[in-house]
């Protein structure tokens, strides 16, 4: 974890999950954490834990639901002011939704596109300008599996996803020359609250999607430890689990009309 000694990092969706996970990864190796989430009273409960284990570590918190677009710019510009150039930025901030596209709630939609994409995305265009200057960073944007496949009953989800994984590849090619990194976690199933969250009221939780597929199931640590190393070797993507990993070369080598057919099939199951 060389490559991480002495940086600033910024952590999106940090109050929990993933991105708590990679504050605590990061925290040994950093100089400077920026946790930044919605729920602020989570967020000072983890600067005061990674403060107390690690007294030397400066850690900042930013409060902000940052599919609001003023509130992106409040961020960068409190960056601004603080005098905090950020050389690893983590796009970890995201949000599900599982079940019929009809069905679902128009607002949670926006919400989700509006988070999933359009916050990722402007984010990084806020700070890869000061990023570039400094001639060594590095990008790590939280995809999904999901984006390598189209999904009947998290249609949108996919699709999102689907937009991440392909922004960081394109990304990490321009950027390549600047001396930036751009790297896509695409974790499978890990148990956070994610599918707590994501499942609608009346549907089934988190349970009993791990029940579908257990052995693709990978822990928080083991998912951020994945993405932290890929960041290190400057890998474009990396999907963490060895099982997972395989089983998705093995989707992506077959032609998309059997997919097709095995997705149709599945679907009129449920």
């Amino acid at each position: 974890m060389k490559f991480f000694e002495g940086c600033t990092s910024l952590i999106t969706g940090a109050s929990s999950g993933l991105g708590a996970e990679f504050a605590r990864q990061l925290a040994p190796f950093a100089r400077r954490l920026v946790l930044v989430a919605r729920r602020n009273q989570r967020l000072e409960e983890l600067s005061s834990e990674l403060r107390r284990v690690h007294p030397n570590l400066d850690v900042r918190v930013f409060c902000a639901d940052l599919s609001d677009p003023a509130r992106r710019h409040a961020l960068a510009d409190w960056l601004r002011g603080e005098g905090i150039r950020v050389d690893f930025l983590v796009n970890n901030a995201g949000l599900g939704d599982h079940g019929e596209f009809e069905t679902a709630d128009w607002n949670r939609v926006r919400e989700m596109l509006d988070l999933n994409i359009t916050a990722l995305t402007h984010l990084t265009h806020l700070l890869v300008g000061p990023m570039a200057a400094s001639g060594r960073a590095a990008i790590l944007n939280v995809s999904s599996v999901a984006g390598f496949i189209p999904l009947p009953n998290m249609a949108v989800y996919a699709a999102t996803k689907a937009y991440v994984t392909s922004f960081s590849e394109a990304l990490g090619i321009e950027l390549r020359p600047k001396g930036i990194t751009v790297t896509a976690l695409c974790p499978g199933p890990v148990k956070t609250e994610f599918f707590d969250i994501a499942t609608r009221p009346g549907g089934e939780g988190q349970a009993s999607h791990f029940k579908t597929f257990p052995i693709f199931v990978v822990p928080p640590n083991e998912a951020v430890r994945a993405g932290l190393e890929a960041v290190a070797r400057d890998r474009a993507r990396v999907v963490p689990g060895p099982i997972l990993a395989a089983a998705v070369a093995l989707a992506l080598a077959v032609p998309f009309c059997i997919v097709r057919h095995f997705l149709r099939a599945k679907a009129s199951t449920l």
